[in-house]
């Protein structure tokens, strides 16, 4: 089953054109890497998937239905959680408490309903020992683990990851990697934008290249990252 297809799909901001005619898609259980240079249109590719962007022209469709024109709330209730490049927790609250805010209006569920299904998500991310810690005192590793929990407990079925391994240690990042390895292996559909190679690799079956807001490449990643074209335009290599 596809669950996620954008159809030449295309976003300008005046003169800016931030996506162009972008055609791909992904079916159930895969995950796909997008990588690119800064400014090549990623974090953009993912607003015009969780609705926080309107395509000007193109379309969008999530598990076979068109919402080229829903609402990101609505889509989030259809099963799309997202991290995001920078995490913002709600800084007062416990770490607990940022889960169930994102549990209850990502499913539109009752806090007693969703209780159970955070204290799970809390141990599958290694953050039950900082449950009632304010989310403003978590170092770098845990604001990156709050970030990918506040998005599973939402219970997504596409999970939209923006380079949540930045900024860690060796050791982090393969912790984080492994927790993303058994939520693949639960199903969950990932669409993952990276810089961190090796991470992204160790996970994805595919890689999208990005530049200037159209698509490159799409590809097994060995082959992605022995093109010549990619390693021009995305390594910044004179071959």
């Amino acid at each position: 089953m596809t669950i996620l297809a954008l159809q030449n799909v295309s976003k300008s901001f005046g003169a800016l054109k931030v996506a162009d005619g972008i055609t791909f898609d992904v079916t159930e259980g895969e995950a796909l890497g997008i990588i690119g240079p800064n400014g090549a249109g990623k974090s953009t590719l993912f607003n015009l998937i969780t609705g926080n962007l309107k395509p000007d022209s193109g379309r969008v469709e999530l598990m076979g239905r068109d919402v080229t024109r829903t609402s990101a709330m609505a889509r989030c209730l259809m099963g799309v959680g997202r991290s995001f490049q920078i995490p913002q927790p709600f800084g007062g609250l416990t770490v607990f408490e940022n889960l169930v805010v994102a549990a209850t209006y990502g499913q539109g569920r009752s806090e007693r309903e969703v209780t159970d299904r955070c204290a799970e998500v809390l141990e599958r991310t290694g953050m039950m020992a900082k449950a009632n810690v304010p989310a403003s005192k978590l170092r770098l590793l845990d604001r990156k683990r709050l970030e990918l929990a506040r998005a599973l407990a939402t219970n997504p079925r596409l999970l939209l990851l923006d380079e949540i391994a930045g900024g860690l240690t060796e050791g982090e990042c393969a912790a984080l990697v492994e927790t993303i390895q058994s939520i693949r292996a639960e199903g969950v559909t990932i669409v993952w934008i990276e810089h961190v190679l090796h991470a992204l690799n160790s996970v994805v079956s595919r890689l999208l290249v990005l530049d200037f807001g159209r698509v490159i490449a799409i590809g097994h990643p060995r082959e992605i990252m022995e093109s010549r074209e990619v390693r021009e335009i995305y390594l910044g290599i004179d071959i």
